[in-house]
C-alpha cells in the first residue's frame, strides 16, 4: 500500500516536522499540532527506513556525481519569494450536502471542496473517522481573510439549514439594526445568516377600551410593566446560525440587564404547590439576583431581577405548573358552608405541609358546598384526613339574621356601617366573625371559636337585633341626588340624630344604589324601647329627607343618537373628555354604546342626572361630535415635497422619534418614501446626482404648513453641520460623560450637537462607527454649536487635570487598622477635611505593605497623604503576646465599663486616647472557652502590660476568704454612715469585707477558717477576702473594735420564713427602722439564694414565605413576669428581738408581722428592660423621689439596676403592671423634646 508523506510522518512520530519536499510557493511551514521534542530532529531524506522506495526492492545503483559538483550544491541558488501561510482546522460531526447541489441534485463532498478551493484560492484536505462519524477539514490560505471566507463558505455548504427565534426586547431592536442598518448588515455579512425582523406595522398594537360606567370614567391601566418582545428569526447553516445568535444575544445583554416577567392565571389548585417550591425556583436562578412576588387575588407570580435569571426561573415555574397539571388528581367532599371558613388562608398551608395535599373551597357567593382536595393519588387519603381534622378543629355556629330579606339586609347594612364586628372581636379576641356578602342568598353570620366565647357573642348580637326590631327603614332616593343632599344639608342630617335619635346611612356612590337606610339608634342613652316611639321618629325623619330630595333637584334621562365612530371623540383618551363633561360633582351618569344595554343598536349615548346637568351634557356631546366631523374634513389637507435622501434618517429620528414628535405636537401624519420611479428613469446619471425622497404631511392646513416649515428648517441646519475631533486623554472621558451620560447629554442639548466618545476594544482602538482612537472625541453638529461644545469640553478637561490628580504610596499593613479607625471614622474624617477620594488596596504580593491611592487637587492629595503618613508613623513595630488568665478573674480585671483596663494601661505609661487604647488588650468574648488574654502593640509597652497583668493576677490568685465573729448588733457601727468606716477599712488593708445581709455575701464563698467559727451564730460571721496577710490584719483590726455585749433586756422570738427574708429586709432599711425603736435583731439562719428569681430567657421562632412581608421591628421594650418565691429555699429563721422596754418590743413585733404579711402578698416579679439607660435618671428622680413615689402609689417594690437596662418590680400582679405602665410612660415622656427646644 502506498503511503503519503504525512502518513510516514505519523508512523515515525514526526508529525508536525517540516515538509521534506516543500513547494516553491510555500516558505513557512504550518504550525505543528503535536508538542515539539526537546531536541530538534534532523530529517534524513536519504534514509530508506524513513522514506522507503515505491519500486520493487533491488540494489540501488551508485549515484553518479554531476559535472557541476553535486556535493557542493548548485552554484546559483533559485530566488524564492517567501509568503506567509495561514492554516486552520475544524471538525464536523454531521455533513448535509442537500444544500450544495444544483437543479435539485446533491453534490458530493469532493465537488464541494473543489468549488471552495477554486473560488477562494485555498488548499483543502479532509480526513474522516468512521468510528465517531466525524470529518476533519484542514485549510491553508495566503491571507487570514481568504481563510475565513473559505471556512464560512464550506460550513454553509456542508451544514444543515436551521431556523432560530430570539425574543428581543423592543428597546433593543434599534441597536440590533444599527445606524442605517450597519450592525445588522455586519452580522449578515459575517455569518451569512438571514436575519428577519418584523416591521412595526405588522405587530399587533395595544388596544384601549373606552367603556364608561357608574357616572365616571375609568382610567386605562397598563397590563404590566413587562417590556414587549419582538421575535427575531435567524435562518442559515447550523454553526453560523448559532454564531449569529450569540452576536445578537451579546447586543441584547449589553442593552438590557434587568427584567420583570409574570406567570399569570395559575390554576387555583396548583398555586399552593407552586408557593411551596420557592427554594427550588431560587436555585433555578443559578446565582442570579431575582425577587419573587405573589398576587394572590389574580393568581400570578412576578419574577424580577437579572434578565437571564428571570427567564430561567419563569421557564422553571411554567414547566412545574404543566407537570403538576398532569400529575395532580382530586377528590371532592361535601362539607357545610360554615366549615369552609376553616379551610382558607393559612389553613391551606398547614394542610399542604401536613399531607402534601391542597384544598380548594368554592367562593362564598356560590351555592355549592363541595370542597376539592388536590394532590398525588397516593397522598389523597392523608389529605382528606387533614381537611376533615381542620374543618372540625373549631366550634362554628351559624346565626341567621331574622325577618324577611328586606329586614335582614337592613340589619346587615347597619352592622357593617357601624363596624360592629370590630367592636365584638375587640372584646372577644378568640372569636372570628364572618358577615355574608350583599349578593349572598342566605344572610347568615358565621362565628368561629370556643363555644363559651361564641355563645357570648351570639348573646350580644341577639340583644342588638332585639333593639333594632322596628327601628330600621329604607327610603328610596335617586342615587344621583345623594351627593347634593349630603353636601348641602350635612348639618341638618346630623340634627336628625339630636332631635329624633335617628341615623341616616347613604350607600357608597360606586354602588349606584338609591336605597337610604334610617336607623333608630339603639346605643343612644335616651333611646326608647317603645315600637310606637321608634315608628314616630322614623316617620318624621323620612318626611324630612324626602323633602330634602325634592328640593335638591329633579332627575331625568335622555338618550341621544351618535354614530359609533364618534364615541371615541366623546370619551377622549383614557376617558378624559367624558370626565370633563361629568364634572367634579359627579351628578351625571353617562353610558356609551353597549353600556346602554340597547340590544337593537350601539349608536346611542344615555345621559341621566339632574335636569340642568343633563341638558348641559347633551349640548356638549353634540358639539364634540360636530367638531369631530369638522376635524375629519379639515384634516384631509396634505402637501408633498422632496428632500435629499441623506437627511431622511435625521428627520425620521431614532425609531421614528422625529416624526412622532411632530405628530404629537401638531397632530399631523408624516410619511417618507423613496422616489424610485425617478431613480429608474434617471438610470446611471441619477447615481451621480443627489438622491431624493418624498415627504408627505397630512392634517389640518395650518398644522401641516408648520410641520413642513420645521422639517425644512431642520434640513438647513443639517446642511450647515460640521464635525471636529478633539484630542482628550481617555482617563478624563468618564468624568466628561458623567453618570449615565448626564454631562454629555447636557452639552448635546445645550448646543444641539452629537458628542461621541470611543468605546475601548482589546486592540486599543475605539469600537465606534467613526473609527475613533482611544484619545479622540468627535463633536458633530452646526458650526456654532460645535464651537461652543468644543470650548466647554476643553475647559472641563483643564478643570479635570487640576482636580483629578492621583498619587499612590504605600504604608505598612499593620497601620491600616489605625488609618481606617473604628467603623471607618478616621479615614472618613480625612476625606471630609481634605475633600479627596481614597482607595486602600490590600491585595498585594507583599502582605506587609498596603497600597493607597488618593485622588483630588494637588493641594488636597498632599494634605491627605500627610495625615495618613502621620497616623502610619505613630504605629511602630508591633508584637503580640498572650497571657494565661483564668476566666474567673476577667471581670475583675476589666472593671466596670472597662475602667480596670484603662487604669492598667495608664499605670504602664500607655496612651490615654481611647482610640489608641483599642486593641492593646483583648479578653476572650463571653462564651469562648479560652483563658488567653492577647496583648498587641509596641514591644516595650506590651512587656510592661504583661508584667503588670501577671502581677495583678498573682495577687488575685493569692486571695483568701476568712471569717470573723462580730455581734450583729455592732455591724451597723462597723459599716458607718454611708459605708464610710467600711470603705476606710477596705482601702487601708486592700481587702473586701462582706457583712451578712449584703447582696454579694452568699456569692463570696465559704471562709477557710469555718471550723474555727462553728460555735458562732450565722448572723454574726463577717467575711474578709484578700491576700492572706492583709485579711488577717483586717480581722485583727475588726476584733479590736468589738465592744463587750450590753446587759440583756427584754426579748421575744418570731419565726420568719427564709424565702421572705429579702422582701422584709429591704436591703437593711427594715433593721434600721427596728433599731430606731430601740430593738436589736438576732437571726438563727440566713438565706443562701438570691433575692429574686432569675430573668427568663426569651425565645423566638422565625418563619418566611414567598408571599409574606417582613415583620415590623420591635419597639425595644421587653417585659417578662415570673412567679416570686418559685425556687426559694424552704425553712424558717428565728428572729430574736431584744428591746430596752416593753413598748419598743411590742411595736417591733407588730412591725415584723406586718412585714411578713406584706411579703406574702408580693407574689410576682416583673423584669422591665428598656432600649437604653437614657431615661433612668428621670425614672429614679432626685435622690430616688420618683421611685419612692411609685412605690407608695402602686405598692410594688422597684429596683433600678446599675449594671444593665433592666428594672426589677416585685409585688402583686396588679401592682407590678401598674408600676410597669407608669415607668414606660415616664420613659416615653423623657424621649420627647421639651417646650422651647428644637
Amino acid at each position: 500500500m502506498a503511503l503519503s508523506a504525512a502518513d510516514l510522518q505519523k508512523r515515525h512520530e514526526l508529525e508536525g516536522a517540516p515538509d521534506p519536499f516543500p513547494s516553491l510557493s510555500e516558505a513557512i511551514p504550518v504550525k505543528a499540532k503535536a508538542a515539539p521534542r526537546s531536541s530538534a530532529v534532523e530529517l534524513d531524506t536519504g534514509s530508506e527506513s524513513a522514506f522507503p522506495s515505491l519500486a520493487p526492492s533491488a540494489p540501488a545503483a551508485a549515484p553518479t556525481n554531476s559535472v557541476w559538483g553535486a556535493a557542493a550544491g548548485p552554484r546559483i541558488k533559485p530566488v524564492v519569494n517567501k509568503q506567509p501561510v495561514f492554516a486552520d482546522s475544524f471538525t464536523l460531526s454531521a455533513i448535509d450536502l442537500s444544500n450544495a447541489g444544483k437543479d435539485g441534485k446533491s453534490a458530493t463532498l469532493g465537488e464541494v471542496m473543489k468549488q471552495v478551493m477554486a473560488k477562494y484560492k485555498v488548499k483543502l484536505e479532509a480526513s474522516g473517522n468512521q468510528k465517531v462519524k466525524q470529518t476533519t477539514f484542514h485549510i491553508k490560505a495566503e491571507s487570514q481573510k481568504e481563510l475565513e471566507k473559505a471556512k464560512r463558505s464550506l460550513l454553509a455548504l456542508l451544514s444543515p439549514v436551521i431556523t432560530l427565534v430570539i425574543n428581543a426586547p423592543a428597546s433593543t431592536i434599534a441597536s440590533i439594526i444599527g445606524p442605517k442598518g450597519a450592525t445588522l448588515k455586519q452580522i449578515r455579512d459575517q455569518t451569512s445568516v438571514r436575519v428577519d425582523i418584523p416591521k412595526r406595522d405588522t405587530l399587533a398594537p395595544n388596544g384601549h377600551g373606552n367603556g364608561i360606567a357608574s357616572g365616571k370614567a375609568t382610567p386605562s391601566q397598563d397590563d404590566d410593566d413587562e417590556e414587549p418582545t419582538i421575535p427575531v428569526t435567524l435562518t442559515g447553516p447550523q454553526p453560523l446560525a448559532y454564531e449569529a445568535q450569540a452576536l445578537l444575544n451579546q447586543i441584547i445583554s449589553s442593552k438590557t440587564s434587568k427584567s420583570t416577567q409574570r406567570v399569570r392565571d395559575i390554576p387555583a389548585h396548583v398555586l399552593p404547590f407552586i408557593l411551596a417550591r420557592r427554594a427550588f425556583f431560587l436555585e433555578a436562578a443559578q446565582g442570579g439576583d431575582i425577587k419573587l412576588g405573589l398576587n394572590q387575588a389574580e393568581r400570578e407570580i412576578t419574577v424580577s431581577g437579572d434578565r437571564e435569571a428571570v427567564v430561567r426561573v419563569i421557564e422553571t415555574i411554567k414547566s412545574t405548573i404543566e407537570a403538576l397539571k398532569s400529575t395532580l388528581t382530586s377528590v371532592k367532599i361535601a362539607l357545610p358552608k360554615r366549615q369552609h371558613r376553616l379551610l382558607v388562608g393559612t389553613a391551606v398551608d398547614e394542610i399542604l405541609t401536613k399531607s402534601k395535599c391542597s384544598v380548594v373551597v368554592p367562593k362564598p357567593d356560590e351555592t355549592s358546598d363541595e370542597v376539592t382536595v388536590w394532590g398525588q393519588a397516593a397522598d389523597l387519603a392523608g389529605g382528606l384526613g387533614a381537611v376533615m381534622e381542620r374543618a372540625n378543629s373549631k366550634y362554628i355556629q351559624e346565626f341567621l339574621l331574622p325577618g324577611p330579606v328586606t329586614l335582614s339586609r337592613q340589619l346587615l347594612t347597619y352592622i357593617t356601617r357601624i363596624q360592629y364586628v370590630k367592636t365584638l372581636t375587640a372584646t372577644h379576641p378568640g372569636v372570628s366573625i364572618f358577615l355574608p356578602s350583599e349578593k349572598a342568598q342566605a344572610l347568615n353570620v358565621d362565628l368561629v371559636g370556643e363555644k363559651a366565647d361564641v355563645d357570648a357573642v351570639v348573646s350580644k348580637i341577639s340583644a342588638l337585633i332585639g333593639k333594632l326590631i322596628g327601628a330600621t327603614r329604607d327610603v328610596t332616593i335617586d342615587w344621583l341626588l345623594h351627593r347634593v343632599i349630603t353636601g348641602k344639608n350635612a348639618k341638618k342630617l346630623k340634627q336628625f340624630h339630636d332631635a329624633h335619635n335617628v341615623q341616616v346611612y347613604f350607600p357608597v356612590e360606586s354602588a349606584e344604589s338609591s336605597t337610604v337606610l334610617l336607623v333608630y339608634d339603639p346605643f343612644s342613652a335616651n333611646a326608647s324601647s317603645s315600637p310606637d316611639e321608634k315608628k314616630k321618629h322614623l316617620d318624621d325623619v323620612e318626611k324630612e329627607i324626602l323633602k330634602l330630595a325634592k328640593d335638591a333637584a329633579d332627575v331625568k334621562s335622555e338618550t341621544i343618537t351618535v354614530d359609533k365612530r364618534w364615541h371615541e371623540a366623546v370619551v377622549g383618551q383614557s376617558g378624559t373628555t367624558l370626565n370633563a363633561i361629568i364634572g367634579e360633582d359627579k351628578t351625571l351618569s353617562i353610558k356609551v354604546g353597549s353600556e346602554v344595554g340597547d340590544a337593537s343598536t350601539e349608536d346611542v349615548i344615555l345621559v341621566r342626572g339632574v335636569s340642568a346637568d343633563v341638558d348641559r351634557a347633551v349640548k356638549e356631546i353634540r358639539k364634540i361630535v360636530e367638531d369631530a366631523k369638522n376635524d375629519e374634513i379639515v384634516n384631509s389637507y396634505s402637501t408633498e415635497f422632496d428632500v435629499d435622501k441623506e437627511y431622511v434618517g435625521r428627520i425620521v429620528g431614532s425609531q421614528g422619534a422625529g416624526v412622532n414628535k411632530l405628530r404629537d405636537q401638531l397632530g399631523v401624519k408624516v410619511d417618507v418614501s423613496d422616489d424610485d420611479e425617478k431613480e429608474k428613469e434617471g438610470g446611471k446619471k441619477k447615481k451621480a446626482a443627489h438622491q431624493k425622497s418624498k415627504v408627505k404631511i397630512t392634517g389640518r392646513k395650518e398644522n401641516v404648513e408648520e410641520a413642513k416649515k420645521r422639517i425644512l428648517t431642520q434640513i438647513e441646519r443639517l446642511a450647515d453641520e460640521t464635525s471636529e475631533v478633539l484630542k482628550i486623554p481617555s482617563q478624563y472621558h468618564p468624568s466628561l460623560i458623567g453618570q449615565s451620560g448626564k454631562y454629555a447629554i447636557r452639552l448635546e442639548e445645550k448646543y444641539g450637537v452629537k458628542i461621541t466618545f470611543p468605546r475601548q476594544s482589546d486592540g486599543g482602538e475605539g469600537k465606534t462607527r467613526e473609527n475613533l482612537k482611544s484619545d479622540e472625541v468627535l463633536v458633530k453638529g452646526g458650526k456654532k454649536g460645535v464651537a461652543g461644545a468644543k470650548s466647554e469640553l476643553l475647559d472641563a478637561v483643564e478643570f479635570e487635570k487640576e482636580t483629578n490628580n492621583i498619587i499612590k504610596f504605600t504604608v505598612p499593613s499593620r497601620s491600616v487598622a489605625r488609618i481606617l479607625g473604628r467603623g471607618g471614622a478616621s479615614i472618613n474624617e480625612i476625606k471630609v477635611n481634605t475633600d479627596v477620594h481614597i482607595d486602600i488596596d490590600r491585595s498585594t504580593e507583599d502582605g506587609g505593605i498596603t497600597n493607597i491611592t488618593v485622588r483630588g487637587t494637588k493641594k488636597a492629595i498632599a494634605a491627605a497623604k500627610a495625615e495618613i503618613l502621620a497616623i502610619s508613623d505613630q504605629v511602630g513595630e508591633e508584637t503580640t503576646v498572650t497571657v494565661a488568665v483564668e476566666s474567673k478573674f476577667h471581670r475583675t480585671l476589666i472593671g466596670a465599663g472597662g475602667q480596670g483596663l484603662r487604669e492598667l494601661v495608664a499605670r504602664c505609661g500607655g496612651p490615654s486616647d481611647p482610640k489608641l487604647q483599642a486593641g492593646l488588650i483583648r479578653f476572650p468574648r463571653q462564651g469562648e472557652p479560652s483563658d488567653e488574654v492577647r496583648l498587641r502593640g509596641e514591644p516595650k509597652l506590651v512587656n510592661k502590660l504583661k508584667a503588670e497583668l501577671e502581677k495583678t493576677v498573682a495577687t488575685l490568685r493569692d486571695r483568701v476568704i476568712l471569717g470573723v465573729d462580730i455581734p450583729a448588733a455592732q455591724h451597723r457601727a462597723f459599716i458607718g454612715r454611708g459605708g464610710q468606716h467600711l470603705n476606710d477599712l477596705q482601702t487601708k488593708y486592700n481587702v473586701q469585707v462582706q457583712f451578712p445581709g449584703s447582696r454579694s455575701y452568699s456569692q463570696v464563698g465559704e471562709p477557710e477558717n469555718a471550723s474555727d467559727l462553728e460555735g458562732a451564730e450565722t448572723g454574726n460571721i463577717v467575711k474578709v477576702s484578700g491576700s492572706r496577710a492583709a485579711a488577717e490584719a483586717a480581722i485583727a483590726d475588726l476584733k479590736g473594735q468589738v465592744k463587750p455585749p450590753a446587759p440583756e433586756g427584754i426579748s421575744r422570738s418570731i419565726s420568719v420564713p427564709l424565702k421572705y427574708h429579702h422582701a422584709i429586709s429591704q436591703q437593711g432599711s427594715f433593721f434600721r427602722t427596728l433599731r430606731s425603736f430601740g430593738v436589736q435583731v438576732d437571726q438563727s439562719a440566713y438565706p443562701e439564694k438570691s433575692a429574686v428569681p432569675a430573668r427568663p430567657v426569651p425565645t423566638s421562632t422565625p418563619s418566611a414565605r414567598i408571599d409574606e412581608a417582613a415583620d415590623d421591628e420591635a419597639t425595644g421594650i421587653q417585659w417578662e413576669v415570673v412567679s416570686n418565691y418559685q425556687n426559694a429555699e424552704e425553712g424558717d429563721s428565728t428572729w430574736t428581738l431584744k428591746a430596752r422596754d416593753q413598748a419598743g418590743l411590742e411595736k417591733a413585733e407588730k412591725y415584723v408581722k406586718e412585714a411578713i404579711e406584706h411579703a406574702e402578698r408580693m407574689s410576682h416579679v416583673g423584669f422591665l428592660t428598656l432600649p437604653d439607660r437614657s431615661s433612668f435618671p428621670r425614672i429614679v428622680g432626685s435622690k430616688g423621689s420618683n421611685v419612692a413615689r411609685l412605690r407608695n402609689e402602686t405598692g410594688a417594690d422597684i429596683t433600678v439596676s446599675r449594671d444593665d437596662n433592666t428594672i426589677t418590680i416585685v409585688g402583686t400582679e396588679a401592682d407590678i403592671l401598674a408600676a410597669k405602665d407608669a415607668i414606660v410612660k415616664m420613659a416615653a415622656d423623657s424621649g420627647r423634646p421639651r417646650r422651647g427646644q428644637d
